[in-house]
């Protein structure tokens, strides 16, 4: 019998699934147009809101979010910046040698990327991605069995699963900043900020993050394709390609001289050139940034993560370990296409939440779904409402913004902690985007995977994590 016919059930079922959602799945942008339309009569049916009224709500709400799509491009920008650096990419390169089989090799690169998650997204999506194609890489040529649109997929997870409970999570962080909260805001009955004691480094949202990250991997293990269903790298990336460092991005590292050690070959030995290139202006500002985020930690502790002092961290962080800042920015505008699909694609998805938060759509989800929930049900219910609104505004931050507040008055009147409510709904939120292709897309590209491609593997993870998830938040004790 071929290997092909001895794989387990489950494994078929992921090959099936992927199989159907590769013919019809449309690309993330065609799905946010297809998104709008159903987002409207959604509005017209389920609200007393006119045909032109919901338009003027798409409209207004197009650009209503400019401020945060710029602090979402950065967290995604700085992320990639430092996950393309020459250093880390040879560690990744050297971790890609340890797995020895297809099924060893999904699991740790989901391991890593939902890990890294925790850290930060947008390192996370940048870093999985990249991991994800130099385990290809090694895989082709240690001739091992490896399905490399599952391996996109488990690059992907950190986004999929963790990364909403950790230290760039939007509602944990926006709960943190006394400016989004109050009077003239949704959370305008919270008298205080959440401190992110309470949420992100609270044990319960820790617990849930270990338990998941094992879960999970043990699941993509089970997944991982075998025989004549796995499909290598070289189905995707011409093999020309593969070992080719320019192709590459530049991700060959180890093949090259470090650009961080070695002068730049075309700089002009003039006063202007040796200054953009200076390590001490570099190093002195930032050490200068540094040194401000350790002021602003050691003077207020936790309660100094708020989404700015992430960006602003991890701005700094790199300049650091760049030094140059004329190769610094040289990183930042080879990082400009992977935020193009959020340049792009976000104002529709505010354009959606424009309709869902002015129409009462959004409010009829979340109190229609919090209405059958009780104390000890709650945190699942909060999970449910999370998700199903990320299908529709794939914005941790947009989403909560709209639902959040209707999510933590329920909690209030129920008596669960605004901490443990939050992190439900988070764990919510960072679920469904298995189901959306927005945030994959610098995964996409860095990959050479179509959506279509990876998403039916994306779905088969998503439905094995529902039972686990639902008795995870409802047994985990806050």
């Amino acid at each position: 019998m071929a290997a092909s016919d001895e794989a387990g059930v489950i494994e078929r079922i992921g090959f099936r699934m992927s199989e159907a959602v590769e013919r019809w799945m449309p690309s993330p942008f065609v799905f946010a147009i297809l998104l709008t339309y159903i987002v409207y009569v959604a509005g017209l049916i389920a609200t007393d809101s006119g045909p032109v009224e919901l338009l003027e709500f798409w409209y207004g709400g197009f650009w209503a979010f400019l401020g945060f799509s710029m602090q979402m491009v950065l967290i995604l920008m700085t992320g990639f910046v430092i996950a393309y650096h020459p250093r880390v990419n040879a560690v990744l390169q050297r971790l890609a040698e340890i797995p020895n089989s297809g099924a060893q090799a999904a699991a740790f690169v989901g391991f890593i990327s939902m890990s890294l998650a925790w850290v930060h997204w947008g390192f996370s999506l940048i870093m999985g991605a990249i991991f994800a194609r130099e385990m290809g890489k090694v895989a082709h040529r240690k001739d091992i069995n490896v399905h490399y649109p599952l391996l996109a997929v488990a690059g992907y997870m950190g986004l999929g699963l963790t990364w909403h409970w950790g230290i760039s999570g939007s509602a944990p962080l926006q709960l943190t900043d006394a400016n989004n909260i109050g009077e003239g805001t949704g959370f305008d009955f919270l008298t205080s900020t959440v401190p992110a004691a309470e949420t992100i480094f609270h044990p319960y949202a820790l617990t849930l993050t270990a338990l998941s990250i094992v879960f999970a991997s043990v699941v993509l293990y089970v997944l991982a394709p075998s025989g004549g269903r796995a499909k290598g790298i070289t189905e995707y990336v011409d093999e020309a390609d593969l070992f080719d460092s320019a192709a590459d991005g530049g991700t060959d590292a180890a093949d090259a001289a470090d650009p961080v050690d070695e002068p730049p070959a075309d700089v002009d030995d003039v006063p202007a050139e040796r200054l953009n290139n200076s390590r001490i202006i570099g190093g002195l500002v930032a050490l200068s940034g540094v040194a401000i985020v350790a002021l602003q930690f050691t003077g207020q502790g936790l309660n100094a993560f708020t989404l700015n002092a992430v960006n602003f961290s991890f701005l700094f962080a790199g300049l650091l370990i760049y030094q140059r800042p004329a190769y610094y920015r040289d990183r930042f505008n080879d990082a400009a296409g992977a935020a193009a699909g959020i340049v792009l694609l976000f104002p529709f998805f505010a354009g959606i939440q424009g309709i869902m938060a002015s129409s009462g759509l959004a409010l009829l989800l979340a109190e229609g779904l919090l209405e059958v929930s009780t104390a000890a049900t709650y945190p699942v219910v909060a999970w449910v409402v999370g998700s199903v609104a990320n299908l529709f505004v794939p914005s941790g931050g947009g989403e909560w913004l709209v639902v959040g507040p209707s999510v933590l008055q329920a909690a209030q009147e129920l008596g669960v902690p605004y901490g443990q409510a939050t992190i439900a709904y988070a764990v919510g939120d960072a679920h469904t985007n298995l189901l959306n292709p927005f945030w994959a897309l610098p995964l996409l590209a860095i990959t050479n995977v179509k959506a279509r491609e990876m998403f039916g593997y994306a779905i088969a993870m998503l439905i094995a994590l529902i039972p686990f998830l639902a008795i995870a938040l409802y047994a985990v004790p806050y």
